[in-house]
Protein backbone atom coordinates (compact mmCIF):
# COMPACT_ATOMS: atom_id res chain seq x y z
CA UNK A 1 0.00 0.00 0.00
CA UNK A 2 1.32 3.47 -1.22
CA UNK A 3 1.61 5.99 2.00
CA UNK A 4 1.11 9.52 1.26
CA UNK A 5 2.96 12.41 2.68
CA UNK A 6 2.70 15.84 2.39
CA UNK A 7 5.18 18.35 2.42
CA UNK A 8 5.13 22.18 2.58
CA UNK A 9 7.81 24.38 3.13
CA UNK A 10 7.63 28.51 3.13
CA UNK A 11 10.26 30.31 1.65
CA UNK A 12 11.04 34.05 1.54
CA UNK A 13 12.69 36.08 -1.30
CA UNK A 14 14.82 39.61 -0.69
CA UNK A 15 13.35 42.21 -3.17
CA UNK A 16 15.85 43.65 -5.16
CA UNK A 17 15.97 47.45 -5.41
CA UNK A 18 16.71 49.19 -9.05
CA UNK A 19 20.45 50.81 -8.67
CA UNK A 20 20.25 54.55 -8.81
CA UNK A 21 21.00 56.68 -11.73
CA UNK A 22 24.18 57.89 -12.11
CA UNK A 23 25.70 61.37 -13.77
CA UNK A 24 26.17 61.39 -17.11
CA UNK A 25 29.94 61.47 -16.46
CA UNK A 26 30.45 59.10 -13.36
CA UNK A 27 33.04 56.46 -13.86
CA UNK A 28 30.89 53.12 -14.41
CA UNK A 29 30.29 50.85 -11.36
CA UNK A 30 32.80 47.93 -10.40
CA UNK A 31 31.10 44.65 -11.88
CA UNK A 32 29.56 42.51 -9.18
CA UNK A 33 31.93 40.09 -7.15
CA UNK A 34 31.14 36.68 -8.44
CA UNK A 35 28.86 34.97 -5.45
CA UNK A 36 30.85 31.59 -3.74
CA UNK A 37 30.60 28.34 -4.46
CA UNK A 38 28.00 26.60 -2.10
CA UNK A 39 28.30 23.04 -1.09
CA UNK A 40 27.03 20.64 -1.38
CA UNK A 41 28.30 20.22 -5.32
CA UNK A 42 25.53 19.39 -8.10
CA UNK A 43 26.45 18.33 -10.95
CA UNK A 44 23.18 19.45 -12.70
CA UNK A 45 20.34 19.56 -14.11
CA UNK A 46 19.26 20.43 -10.88
CA UNK A 47 20.63 23.94 -9.53
CA UNK A 48 20.55 25.62 -6.06
CA UNK A 49 19.09 28.54 -4.92
CA UNK A 50 20.57 31.70 -6.89
CA UNK A 51 19.19 33.37 -3.99
CA UNK A 52 20.19 31.76 -0.79
CA UNK A 53 19.27 33.10 2.34
CA UNK A 54 22.45 35.17 3.89
CA UNK A 55 23.38 36.34 7.77
CA UNK A 56 25.63 38.61 8.49
CA UNK A 57 27.62 37.37 11.06
CA UNK A 58 29.43 40.62 12.13
CA UNK A 59 33.25 39.41 12.32
CA UNK A 60 32.62 36.09 11.64
CA UNK A 61 31.35 37.24 8.03
CA UNK A 62 28.45 35.73 6.43
CA UNK A 63 26.50 32.78 6.64
CA UNK A 64 24.74 31.19 3.81
CA UNK A 65 21.78 29.14 4.27
CA UNK A 66 20.50 27.22 2.02
CA UNK A 67 18.60 23.27 1.20
CA UNK A 68 15.83 20.84 -0.16
CA UNK A 69 12.94 18.94 0.54
CA UNK A 70 11.67 16.27 -1.36
CA UNK A 71 8.93 13.70 -1.81
CA UNK A 72 10.26 10.03 -3.57
CA UNK A 73 8.13 7.24 -5.09
CA UNK A 74 9.28 4.13 -6.54
CA UNK A 75 7.96 1.08 -8.18
CA UNK A 76 9.84 -2.21 -9.29
CA UNK A 77 9.55 -5.50 -10.19
CA UNK A 78 11.40 -8.18 -8.94
CA UNK A 79 11.75 -6.87 -5.34
CA UNK A 80 14.46 -8.82 -2.97
CA UNK A 81 13.38 -9.89 0.43
CA UNK A 82 12.43 -6.73 2.75
CA UNK A 83 12.16 -4.04 -0.13
CA UNK A 84 8.40 -3.39 -1.44
CA UNK A 85 7.19 -3.34 -5.21
CA UNK A 86 5.71 0.13 -4.32
CA UNK A 87 6.61 2.74 -1.98
CA UNK A 88 6.84 6.48 -0.99
CA UNK A 89 9.53 8.55 0.95
CA UNK A 90 10.81 11.85 2.08
CA UNK A 91 13.97 11.15 0.31
CA UNK A 92 15.66 14.65 1.34
CA UNK A 93 14.76 17.10 4.50
CA UNK A 94 18.19 18.82 4.49
CA UNK A 95 19.60 22.49 5.80
CA UNK A 96 23.21 23.41 4.69
CA UNK A 97 25.29 25.98 6.44
CA UNK A 98 27.89 27.46 4.34
CA UNK A 99 30.12 30.03 5.64
CA UNK A 100 32.39 30.19 2.14
CA UNK A 101 34.69 33.29 2.43
CA UNK A 102 37.79 34.13 4.51
CA UNK A 103 40.43 31.92 5.77
CA UNK A 104 38.65 29.94 8.24
CA UNK A 105 35.49 28.60 6.25
CA UNK A 106 32.81 25.80 7.24
CA UNK A 107 30.21 23.68 6.04
CA UNK A 108 27.46 21.91 7.40
CA UNK A 109 24.90 19.64 6.11
CA UNK A 110 22.42 18.46 8.55
CA UNK A 111 18.56 16.44 8.30
CA UNK A 112 17.28 13.40 6.60
CA UNK A 113 18.04 11.63 3.42
CA UNK A 114 17.52 8.47 1.79
CA UNK A 115 20.43 7.29 -0.97
CA UNK A 116 18.36 5.68 -3.37
CA UNK A 117 20.79 3.35 -5.77
CA UNK A 118 20.17 0.66 -8.75
CA UNK A 119 20.64 -3.21 -8.29
CA UNK A 120 20.00 -2.87 -4.46
CA UNK A 121 17.10 -2.61 -2.33
CA UNK A 122 15.91 0.62 -1.49
CA UNK A 123 16.21 2.05 2.44
CA UNK A 124 14.04 4.27 3.67
CA UNK A 125 15.12 7.75 4.90
CA UNK A 126 14.59 7.00 8.52
CA UNK A 127 16.59 4.03 8.59
CA UNK A 128 19.48 5.29 6.42
CA UNK A 129 19.87 8.17 8.44
CA UNK A 130 20.32 5.77 11.58
CA UNK A 131 22.46 2.99 9.54
CA UNK A 132 24.49 5.52 7.87
CA UNK A 133 26.16 9.00 8.42
CA UNK A 134 23.54 10.20 11.05
CA UNK A 135 21.56 13.59 10.88
CA UNK A 136 24.98 15.57 10.34
CA UNK A 137 26.17 13.40 7.31
CA UNK A 138 28.63 15.68 5.95
CA UNK A 139 30.14 18.73 7.61
CA UNK A 140 33.80 19.99 7.98
CA UNK A 141 36.07 23.02 8.59
CA UNK A 142 38.41 24.42 6.09
CA UNK A 143 41.60 26.35 6.11
CA UNK A 144 42.08 28.51 2.81
CA UNK A 145 44.88 31.05 3.26
CA UNK A 146 44.54 31.83 -0.36
CA UNK A 147 42.88 30.54 -3.26
CA UNK A 148 45.41 28.44 -4.42
CA UNK A 149 45.56 25.97 -1.37
CA UNK A 150 43.06 24.60 1.44
CA UNK A 151 42.65 21.99 4.02
CA UNK A 152 39.94 20.37 5.08
CA UNK A 153 38.84 18.10 8.30
CA UNK A 154 35.65 16.21 9.11
CA UNK A 155 33.08 14.53 7.21
CA UNK A 156 33.78 14.94 3.98
CA UNK A 157 32.39 14.12 0.33
CA UNK A 158 33.82 11.65 -1.41
CA UNK A 159 36.50 12.11 -4.08
CA UNK A 160 35.93 9.02 -5.67
CA UNK A 161 33.79 8.50 -8.83
CA UNK A 162 31.74 11.02 -11.03
CA UNK A 163 28.49 10.80 -8.82
CA UNK A 164 27.62 12.18 -5.80
CA UNK A 165 26.22 10.74 -2.58
CA UNK A 166 22.36 12.75 -2.57
CA UNK A 167 19.83 12.14 -4.87
CA UNK A 168 19.72 15.83 -5.72
CA UNK A 169 23.29 16.42 -6.49
CA UNK A 170 23.20 13.85 -9.44
CA UNK A 171 21.84 13.87 -13.10
CA UNK A 172 19.77 10.49 -11.87
CA UNK A 173 17.30 9.86 -8.94
CA UNK A 174 19.23 6.15 -8.29
CA UNK A 175 23.18 6.19 -7.90
CA UNK A 176 24.61 3.84 -10.57
CA UNK A 177 26.33 0.47 -10.62
CA UNK A 178 29.81 1.96 -10.42
CA UNK A 179 28.92 3.71 -7.63
CA UNK A 180 28.07 0.86 -5.85
CA UNK A 181 32.43 -0.12 -5.70
CA UNK A 182 32.71 3.66 -3.86
CA UNK A 183 32.51 4.77 -0.86
CA UNK A 184 29.93 7.87 -0.37
CA UNK A 185 31.58 10.20 2.85
CA UNK A 186 34.63 9.54 4.69
CA UNK A 187 36.26 10.97 8.08
CA UNK A 188 39.78 12.52 7.29
CA UNK A 189 41.52 14.67 6.23
CA UNK A 190 41.99 16.95 2.37
CA UNK A 191 45.03 18.84 0.98
CA UNK A 192 44.31 20.98 -2.15
CA UNK A 193 46.34 22.88 -3.75
CA UNK A 194 45.68 24.37 -7.61
CA UNK A 195 48.31 25.50 -10.05
CA UNK A 196 47.35 27.10 -13.10
CA UNK A 197 44.59 24.33 -15.13
CA UNK A 198 45.65 21.89 -13.07
CA UNK A 199 43.55 20.97 -9.34
CA UNK A 200 45.74 18.24 -6.83
CA UNK A 201 43.89 16.57 -4.09
CA UNK A 202 44.85 14.31 -1.30
CA UNK A 203 43.41 13.00 1.71
CA UNK A 204 44.24 10.63 4.68
CA UNK A 205 40.76 9.08 5.74
CA UNK A 206 38.72 6.23 7.07
CA UNK A 207 37.60 5.20 3.90
CA UNK A 208 33.75 3.63 3.79
CA UNK A 209 33.38 5.08 7.65
CA UNK A 210 35.08 2.92 8.99
CA UNK A 211 36.90 4.44 12.06
CA UNK A 212 40.49 3.26 10.41
CA UNK A 213 42.02 5.75 8.90
CA UNK A 214 44.48 3.77 6.53
CA UNK A 215 42.90 5.07 2.88
CA UNK A 216 45.12 7.22 1.13
CA UNK A 217 43.35 9.28 -2.20
CA UNK A 218 45.09 11.10 -4.95
CA UNK A 219 43.01 13.46 -7.35
CA UNK A 220 44.54 15.34 -10.10
CA UNK A 221 42.02 17.31 -12.41
CA UNK A 222 43.13 18.92 -15.25
CA UNK A 223 40.77 21.92 -17.06
CA UNK A 224 42.01 21.67 -20.80
CA UNK A 225 39.37 24.47 -21.56
CA UNK A 226 36.24 25.82 -20.32
CA UNK A 227 34.20 22.82 -22.33
CA UNK A 228 36.35 19.59 -21.11
CA UNK A 229 38.50 18.28 -18.29
CA UNK A 230 39.83 15.10 -17.23
CA UNK A 231 40.26 13.56 -13.73
CA UNK A 232 42.49 11.09 -12.98
CA UNK A 233 41.53 9.18 -8.91
CA UNK A 234 43.75 6.58 -6.90
CA UNK A 235 43.02 5.53 -3.75
CA UNK A 236 43.17 2.63 -1.55
CA UNK A 237 43.36 1.01 2.05
CA UNK A 238 46.78 0.62 3.44
CA UNK A 239 46.43 -2.42 5.78
CA UNK A 240 43.69 -4.96 5.91
CA UNK A 241 40.98 -3.72 7.97
CA UNK A 242 38.48 -6.28 9.58
CA UNK A 243 35.12 -4.00 9.46
CA UNK A 244 31.98 -5.14 8.13
CA UNK A 245 28.84 -3.27 8.60
CA UNK A 246 26.10 -1.89 6.50
CA UNK A 247 28.11 1.61 5.80
CA UNK A 248 31.50 -0.10 5.33
CA UNK A 249 31.14 -3.58 3.28
CA UNK A 250 34.11 -5.54 4.06
CA UNK A 251 35.35 -6.20 0.86
CA UNK A 252 35.42 -2.84 -0.56
CA UNK A 253 36.63 -0.91 2.08
CA UNK A 254 40.05 -2.97 1.56
CA UNK A 255 40.11 -2.31 -1.88
CA UNK A 256 42.24 -0.26 -4.53
CA UNK A 257 40.07 1.78 -6.93
CA UNK A 258 41.21 3.89 -9.68
CA UNK A 259 38.99 6.34 -12.00
CA UNK A 260 39.60 7.90 -15.30
CA UNK A 261 37.21 10.74 -15.93
CA UNK A 262 36.47 12.97 -18.96
CA UNK A 263 34.05 15.52 -19.17
CA UNK A 264 33.01 17.46 -22.40
CA UNK A 265 30.48 20.45 -22.33
CA UNK A 266 28.88 21.38 -26.31
CA UNK A 267 25.85 23.80 -26.23
CA UNK A 268 23.07 21.88 -24.56
CA UNK A 269 25.00 18.71 -24.32
CA UNK A 270 26.94 17.13 -21.21
CA UNK A 271 29.01 14.26 -21.92
CA UNK A 272 30.91 12.26 -18.82
CA UNK A 273 32.14 9.05 -20.01
CA UNK A 274 34.41 7.62 -17.13
CA UNK A 275 36.32 4.18 -16.37
CA UNK A 276 36.71 2.21 -12.87
CA UNK A 277 38.81 -1.06 -11.73
CA UNK A 278 38.72 -2.26 -8.33
CA UNK A 279 41.00 -5.49 -7.43
CA UNK A 280 40.09 -6.85 -3.27
CA UNK A 281 43.00 -8.62 -1.96
CA UNK A 282 42.69 -12.11 -0.58
CA UNK A 283 41.75 -11.81 3.28
CA UNK A 284 41.05 -15.45 4.51
CA UNK A 285 41.74 -13.75 7.92
CA UNK A 286 38.71 -12.30 7.67
CA UNK A 287 34.96 -13.53 8.25
CA UNK A 288 33.89 -12.10 4.86
CA UNK A 289 36.96 -12.38 2.78
CA UNK A 290 38.31 -15.22 0.70
CA UNK A 291 41.06 -17.30 -0.14
CA UNK A 292 41.85 -15.43 -3.56
CA UNK A 293 42.13 -11.69 -4.78
CA UNK A 294 39.21 -10.32 -7.24
CA UNK A 295 38.40 -6.98 -9.37
CA UNK A 296 35.91 -5.21 -11.44
CA UNK A 297 36.21 -3.47 -14.96
CA UNK A 298 33.70 -1.00 -15.15
CA UNK A 299 32.56 2.08 -17.67
CA UNK A 300 29.93 4.30 -17.87
CA UNK A 301 28.57 7.72 -19.69
CA UNK A 302 26.66 9.78 -18.31
CA UNK A 303 24.71 12.44 -20.19
CA UNK A 304 22.60 15.46 -20.56
CA UNK A 305 20.73 17.65 -22.78
CA UNK A 306 19.31 20.37 -21.80
CA UNK A 307 15.95 21.82 -24.00
CA UNK A 308 16.05 25.35 -22.31
CA UNK A 309 19.55 26.26 -23.70
CA UNK A 310 19.94 29.01 -26.11
CA UNK A 311 21.72 26.36 -28.72
CA UNK A 312 18.48 24.32 -28.78
CA UNK A 313 17.01 24.39 -31.99
CA UNK A 314 13.54 26.80 -31.03
CA UNK A 315 11.35 24.01 -32.52
CA UNK A 316 12.67 21.62 -29.33
CA UNK A 317 13.18 24.74 -26.67
CA UNK A 318 11.18 23.74 -23.84
CA UNK A 319 12.32 26.01 -20.86
CA UNK A 320 13.40 24.25 -17.67
CA UNK A 321 13.47 20.95 -19.15
CA UNK A 322 16.82 18.42 -19.16
CA UNK A 323 17.14 14.94 -20.20
CA UNK A 324 19.62 12.77 -18.37
CA UNK A 325 20.82 9.24 -19.43
CA UNK A 326 23.07 7.07 -18.19
CA UNK A 327 24.51 4.08 -19.29
CA UNK A 328 26.76 1.41 -17.45
CA UNK A 329 28.34 -2.14 -17.84
CA UNK A 330 30.63 -3.58 -14.65
CA UNK A 331 31.99 -7.27 -14.43
CA UNK A 332 34.02 -9.15 -11.69
CA UNK A 333 36.67 -11.69 -12.03
CA UNK A 334 37.16 -15.07 -10.85
CA UNK A 335 34.67 -17.69 -9.70
CA UNK A 336 32.99 -19.35 -7.07
CA UNK A 337 34.77 -22.37 -7.71
CA UNK A 338 38.39 -20.44 -7.14
CA UNK A 339 36.78 -19.09 -4.38
CA UNK A 340 36.37 -15.71 -5.51
CA UNK A 341 34.71 -13.09 -3.23
CA UNK A 342 31.40 -11.73 -4.77
CA UNK A 343 31.60 -8.16 -5.85
CA UNK A 344 28.31 -7.57 -8.19
CA UNK A 345 26.46 -10.89 -8.26
CA UNK A 346 28.13 -13.49 -7.12
CA UNK A 347 31.50 -14.15 -8.29
CA UNK A 348 32.26 -13.56 -11.87
CA UNK A 349 29.22 -11.80 -12.36
CA UNK A 350 28.31 -9.06 -14.63
CA UNK A 351 25.68 -6.46 -14.77
CA UNK A 352 24.86 -3.00 -17.02
CA UNK A 353 22.22 -0.87 -16.99
CA UNK A 354 20.63 1.74 -18.17
CA UNK A 355 18.49 5.28 -16.57
CA UNK A 356 16.62 8.00 -18.26
CA UNK A 357 15.63 10.47 -16.28
CA UNK A 358 13.53 13.56 -17.34
CA UNK A 359 13.91 16.44 -15.49
CA UNK A 360 12.01 19.76 -14.87
CA UNK A 361 13.23 22.69 -12.83
CA UNK A 362 10.85 26.11 -12.48
CA UNK A 363 13.35 28.73 -10.14
CA UNK A 364 13.58 26.92 -6.69
CA UNK A 365 10.99 24.14 -7.42
CA UNK A 366 11.75 20.11 -9.41
CA UNK A 367 9.95 17.34 -10.66
CA UNK A 368 11.41 14.63 -12.38
CA UNK A 369 10.82 10.98 -13.27
CA UNK A 370 13.09 8.00 -13.90
CA UNK A 371 12.85 4.85 -15.42
CA UNK A 372 16.12 2.34 -15.17
CA UNK A 373 16.45 -0.87 -15.99
CA UNK A 374 19.60 -3.71 -14.58
CA UNK A 375 20.28 -6.77 -16.64
CA UNK A 376 23.13 -9.39 -15.21
CA UNK A 377 24.93 -12.30 -16.49
CA UNK A 378 26.71 -15.13 -14.95
CA UNK A 379 25.14 -14.51 -11.58
CA UNK A 380 25.14 -17.08 -8.64
CA UNK A 381 21.51 -18.04 -7.59
CA UNK A 382 20.21 -16.95 -4.39
CA UNK A 383 22.45 -13.36 -4.79
CA UNK A 384 20.53 -11.34 -7.46
CA UNK A 385 16.56 -10.13 -7.54
CA UNK A 386 13.42 -11.12 -6.66
CA UNK A 387 11.82 -13.32 -3.74
CA UNK A 388 14.19 -15.91 -3.70
CA UNK A 389 17.16 -14.45 -5.37
CA UNK A 390 17.09 -15.55 -8.92
CA UNK A 391 15.37 -13.03 -11.19
CA UNK A 392 18.33 -11.99 -13.58
CA UNK A 393 16.87 -8.26 -14.41
CA UNK A 394 14.91 -5.48 -12.85
CA UNK A 395 13.22 -2.59 -13.71
CA UNK A 396 11.98 0.42 -11.84
CA UNK A 397 9.46 3.66 -12.37
CA UNK A 398 10.25 6.54 -9.76
CA UNK A 399 9.46 10.02 -9.65
CA UNK A 400 10.76 12.84 -6.88
CA UNK A 401 10.28 16.26 -6.51
CA UNK A 402 10.57 19.03 -3.89
CA UNK A 403 12.30 22.59 -4.01
CA UNK A 404 15.71 23.28 -3.30
CA UNK A 405 15.53 26.77 -1.09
Amino acid sequence: MMKTKLLSTLIMAALVIPGVAMAEDAPPAAAAAAPPVLMPAMSGPLAANVKPTIFDAGPLGNVYVTGVVSAFGQSQSHAVPGDHASQLDVSNAQIFLNKPEGVWQYFLQFGSYSVPDLGVAYLRASKTVQATYGPLPQGYVKYAPNDNFSILTGNLPTLIGAEYTFSFENMNIERGLLWNQENAVNRGVQVNYTMGALALSYSRNDGFYSKEYSWNWLSATYTVDSANTVAFIASGNSKPTSVNTFVTPGLQNNEKLYNLIYTHTAGPWTFEPYLQYTSVPALPEFGFGAPVSASTTGAALLMSYNFDSDSTPAGWRMAGCSLPVRLESISSSGSAASGAPNLIYGAGSKAWSITVTPTYQNKIYFVRGELSYVGTKGTTPGLVFGPNGNDTSQSRTLFEFGLLF
